[in-house]
């Protein structure tokens, strides 16, 4: 039988993503997703914490989070976890746990600190609701 090692995350994109190729020419987008934990505590006061996950979408899926994702835009990821270990320049050994992203659901409309509404080209806005025809 086989195992599970699969993880899901909503949260917001702690800064904009970053698209790079392998030697091989294949896309990968690296980028920090933050989620946020409220709780109280047992004395009653309440309490946020704040969790950073790093993720990696490759292929089809890179250009799409390179292309709509930007800093503080809410998104929902599901993937697998993947660890990957190294040796810094200091001589230690490094270890990091990842989210390798097999899908990405944008949970927002626009990105944070646009306002207004779209505009589209040809399309006059009209703020006078009396003149709307219904």
């Amino acid at each position: 039988m086989a195992g599970l090692c699969k993880a899901t995350i909503i949260g917001n994109l702690g800064g904009d993503p970053e698209m790079r190729y392998t030697p091989a020419g294949r896309a990968f987008t690296t980028f920090n997703v933050a989620c946020n934990r409220t709780y109280t505590t047992p004395e009653g006061e309440r309490r946020e914490e704040t969790e950073w996950f790093r993720v990696t979408a490759w292929s089809r899926l890179a250009e799409l989070c390179n292309q709509f994702l930007s800093k503080g835009r809410r998104v929902y990821i599901e993937g697998r976890l993947s660890s990957r270990s190294w040796e810094g320049a200091d001589g230690q050994k490094r270890f990091s746990l990842e989210i390798a992203a097999n899908e990405m659901v944008l949970l927002d409309t626009r990105p944070r600190g646009e306002s207004g509404s779209e505009t589209h080209p040809g399309v006059e806005e009209s703020h006078d609701l009396d003149s709307i025809p219904f």
